[in-house]
């Protein structure tokens, strides 16, 4: 997981409209590595406690990147931004 800059006002808008589209990218494989492991779970593959655990770290994951969103959709939403990025 990348880090975010602490301070997006710093940044260009280019660089924050790509890192929110980054953030939902990684987002979406979070998801669908949450749906892998439930996946597993239900054919047997794996432990009950290896299905906690991954869930848990899958759920950190996945609060984080809503906590990025937030950030980056607010940081947008001050500059204005309204879904195009002119050339």
């Amino acid at each position: 997981m990348s880090n975010l800059p602490e301070d997006l006002s710093k940044n260009t808008l280019k660089e924050v409209v790509a890192l929110e589209a980054q953030n939902t990218a990684s987002s979406k494989d979070v998801r669908l590595r949450t749906k892998a492991i439930v996946d597993s779970k239900l054919a047997g593959e794996i432990s009950r406690d290896e299905y906690f655990a991954s869930r848990k770290l899958a759920d950190e994951d996945a609060a984080e990147f809503k906590r990025r969103r937030i950030l980056l959709i607010t940081e947008l939403g001050v500059r204005g931004y309204q879904g195009k990025l002119l050339p």
